[in-house]
């Protein structure tokens, strides 16, 4: 008799397999980025290694779709991961030989951001293959978690093992996690067959049309993937403008306590939802936990000068994120066809994603340019410097509070079309 294995056998091997992978990654790229500082001693040039990893994300994802549509998922993966293997290889062979250049560091990044761009997309179709549907939201939050663990644990790790044994150490341990996942994926894990389809007879074209076609066509998956584009503006131009709030008035010590915390919201948020049950309605649910996340959080940072409300305002905003984030997931998984959702999540990671850059450029310039001038301007406003605080740092309060104003608009505006859709199981 056939011996039964659990149904989520395979997302759990691939799931903490690629985690541990991801920490390795994130490691590397977090020494990285010390190592450059000491080199340059310039922020603007550690910034530019983030831009240079997302920018081939954002633009060329819509392109993706259609080359992931037709091929295997777990080559894909595999193909991949083993490419930016050798480009983190390359990596330390430069570093040994004392020839590695900044220059090395953007070109690598950029690469790398590249086979993101395909590899993604690859993966979340791969997960959508070996869950079960009723495992969906419990998946999501497990997902979650992880990525929530990888962000708080990577900087304190990569940290202290590039302080004890240098760049070196971190590759190999990169290098190692990397031969985990990579093993673990091509010999535990069988992709069932997609249904076939006309995708090896279409055009490359017509495959990025038809991904843009479904969205066109679901009206619900597209506002939803819109109303995140907006989310995500706000939330960005909220990372660049948190720095500016915290240092001049509390150190760098406490930017890094207040920022820790976003880490361990998302990691409570995701226990939290990987047990809850289902919702009533997953897009109102979205709406409510962005409405919340939004207006809350800017506005305690907005109008304090407590590191202590500040830590507040950073769990209530990011505690609801994970909630958030698996009731998208499921909504996706469960209204797009298999042999399109290669090409559907490659146009919503272009169309959700591609305001990320453009809110952390908006953040920056409106505290720089407009906020800090304008309190600094008007210091004798009794009024302001009640509400915002006075000297250095009192533009960003302000620039909170615009944020916070803008997330309420936003999600009251879009929340008039999302209330026309139900997503009910």
């Amino acid at each position: 008799m056939k011996k039964r294995t659990h149904p989520l056998r395979d997302f759990y091997v691939l799931w903490s397999t690629q985690s541990l992978s991801q920490l390795g990654s994130s490691m590397t790229g977090f020494a990285l980025t010390l190592w450059l500082y000491e080199k340059t001693g310039s922020a603007l040039s550690t910034a530019a290694l983030t831009i240079c990893t997302y920018a081939p994300y954002v633009f060329m994802s819509i392109f993706a779709g259609a080359i992931i549509d037709r091929l295997d998922k777990k080559k894909i993966m595999l193909n991949c991961d083993a490419l930016a293997a050798l480009t983190t290889l390359l990596v330390l062979i430069l570093y040994r030989t004392d020839r590695l250049a900044v220059w090395h560091l953007y070109a690598i990044n950029a690469f790398s951001g590249l086979m993101n761009t395909v590899q993604q997309p690859a993966s979340e179709v791969t997960y959508t293959l070996i869950i079960p549907k009723e495992y969906y939201q419990k998946t999501s939050g497990l997902q979650s978690l992880s990525r929530s663990l990888v962000s708080i644990g990577n900087p304190m790790l990569a940290s202290a093992l590039y302080g004890l044994a240098g760049l070196t150490a971190v590759i190999a341990v990169d290098l190692l996690t990397f031969g985990i996942a990579f093993l673990s994926l091509m010999l535990f894990i069988d992709l069932p067959q997609i249904p076939s389809s006309d995708a090896s007879e279409e055009s490359f074209i017509q495959q990025v049309k038809e991904g843009l076609g479904f969205l066109r066509g679901t009206p619900l998956v597209l506002h939803v993937i819109l109303f995140m584009a907006g989310v995500n503006l706000v939330a960005s131009a909220f990372d660049a403008v948190l720095p500016a709030l915290v240092i001049p008035r509390s150190g760098n010590s406490t930017l890094g306590i207040v920022t820790s915390c976003s880490g361990i919201a998302m990691a409570l948020g995701s226990l939290i939802v990987s047990v809850m049950p289902k919702p009533r309605d997953r897009v109102r649910m979205i709406y409510w936990t962005m409405l919340l996340s939004l207006g809350i959080e800017n506005f305690l940072l907005a109008f304090s000068r407590n590191p202590v409300i500040w830590c507040t305002g950073q769990v209530i905003g990011w505690l609801l994120v994970p909630v958030m984030s698996a009731n998208e997931n499921v909504i996706m998984r469960s209204s797009v066809p298999i042999h399109l959702q290669g090409r559907v999540y490659a146009c919503r990671n272009t169309l959700q994603f591609f305001t990320i850059p453009l809110g952390l450029a908006l953040g920056g310039f409106f505290v720089d340019h407009i906020c800090e001038p304008l309190m600094e301007k008007y210091q004798t406003a009794e009024w302001l410097t009640l509400l915002f605080g006075s000297g250095k740092g009192s533009g960003a309060a302000l620039m909170m509070f615009i944020l916070g104003v803008a997330g309420i608009l936003l999600c009251l505006v879009s929340g008039q079309k999302l209330k026309r859709y139900h997503y009910t199981e």
